[in-house]
């Protein structure tokens, strides 16, 4: 413990402006991190980009671990463990439901929102000497669980326990092996390939499950109601500098290769980044089979644009269309704006766009404005045939390299019919701040 204490005091002493940058085999790094989430353009289903390095023991538990017998065999063998806690606190216009706000869902009230501890070993991409792997496990406990969830993996907590007196079923506190996978780097495949295979997050969003990872404390509407993680193959192969490409298969959206409800589905996606770095797009296939709705077996083509304006001010933008086949309820004949009135199943499906502007104030503060677009025409996703908006305005202050809070407003509206506070509104205001200690 009193290791750990020195290491946070080290980490919140200036860094050294001289200190050697490490070795890069990929184009310079568009954006600064810290104050923004990451200093690349998004690339799912790789820890980095092939070619970009991943420093090894940078929090505080790992260099505490140092001068140890285990933390010297961890170093010897790249292994670290690290992890955050996040808890948070919001005020809303709602009282009984936030949703689909996610995932501060219980309104006007202190939620411990995760819980996450890694154990993980990052394959070195930009040697291009000899095969490398990595692993990673990443076990998450607190509310959040309730959206990251896969079946067939803890998932009873959730599926097993309706409660109509909370926003959501399941118990209020769960845990979930967030991610459990291992990594094959083949450095003669193109200019390098990583096998992945495990559970890996879903590959195209701006946004991801994990608090640190994010611009903003709540998620789009978009994000929300899409897939969250699959378990299956995927390659990530960088062709050149500038296009990267992606191939999988898995179980399907959220389930487990070994649950009833898995299907086959294929995956897709291509990055392609400027040769000055100021711009990138990542068109995705993100999950396509042929076989009806079965939990969570939505279809989705999806395709995000980054653009950097300047060193300080960069945006992205995602758009997609989502579609699940012969659900039940869907078809014709349904009570109209009562989804899954319709004695026959039938298509549902949604689109949505949702843009970021990331302004970088100094290197310990950034601001984000998200505005959003979305139309679950059916409502099969939301439980609400309608279109929303939603706008959010929010701060990241980073204290130190290791903890970091983030005020953020947030106002969003229903146009069809009231879908918020569980129906009874058709707008929400939410004041929310979360806080992320690293350890």
């Amino acid at each position: 413990m009193t290791r750990l204490e020195t290491a946070y005091r080290e980490d919140a002493r200036p860094a050294d402006p001289n200190a050697a940058e490490a070795p890069r085999r990929a184009m310079v790094s568009p954006l600064d991190s810290p104050p923004f989430p990451d200093g690349e353009w998004q690339l799912g289903g790789v820890a980095a980009p092939v070619g970009v390095p991943v420093a090894y023991g940078q929090f505080p538990l790992q260099k505490a671990l140092s001068c140890t017998r285990l933390g010297s065999w961890m170093q010897r063998r790249r292994i670290e463990i690290n992890g955050w806690i996040n808890p948070s606190v919001n005020l809303s216009s709602s009282s009984f439901s936030n949703y689909p706000l996610a995932y501060a869902t219980r309104p006007n009230r202190a939620e411990f929102d995760q819980l996450v501890f890694n154990i993980t070993r990052v394959e070195d991409t930009v040697q291009q000497d000899h095969v490398d792997w990595g692993f990673n496990l990443s076990t998450l406990y607190g509310y959040d669980y309730h959206y990251t969830v896969t079946k067939g993996v803890f998932s009873g907590q959730l599926l097993d326990h309706p409660d109509a007196n909370q926003p959501l079923p399941g118990k209020v506190y769960g845990i979930d092996p967030m991610l459990f996978y291992v990594d094959l780097y083949l450095p003669a495949v193109a200019q390098g390939m990583v096998i992945r295979m495990g559970r890996y997050l879903s590959l195209p969003d701006i946004e991801a499950q994990f608090s640190p990872q994010n611009y903003l404390v709540t998620h789009s509407i978009l994000y929300t109601v899409d897939p969250y993680t699959q378990t299956g193959i995927l390659t990530t192969t960088r062709l050149g500098r500038q296009w990267t490409l992606q191939l999988g298969i898995n179980a399907g959206n959220d389930t487990a290769p070994w649950n009833r409800s898995a299907r086959p589905t294929l995956q897709a996606c291509v990055r392609w980044v400027s040769a000055s770095g100021d711009d990138m797009l990542y068109p995705c296939v993100n999950s396509w089979n042929t076989f009806d709705y079965n939990y969570n077996n939505v279809q989705m083509y999806v395709v995000t644009w980054g653009h950097r304006f300047s060193a300080h001010v960069h945006t992205q933008t995602e758009a997609y269309y989502m579609y699940g086949r012969n659900i039940a309820g869907f078809g014709p004949g349904g009570e109209p704006g009562v989804p899954g009135s319709s004695p026959y199943p039938g298509k549902a499906a949604e689109y949505g766009v949702v843009n970021y502007l990331n302004v970088e104030m100094d290197s310990g503060n950034m601001l984000s404005f998200r505005n959003e677009f979305y139309d679950d025409t059916k409502g099969q996703r939301t439980g609400y045939a309608t279109r929303y908006s939603s706008h959010t305005l929010g701060l990241t202050h980073w204290v130190s390299p290791d903890f970091e809070i983030r005020p953020e407003l947030r106002y969003e509206r229903s146009y069809d019919v009231n879908a918020y506070d569980g129906g009874k509104k058709n707008y929400q205001l939410v004041a929310l701040v979360d806080a992320i200690l690293h350890f």
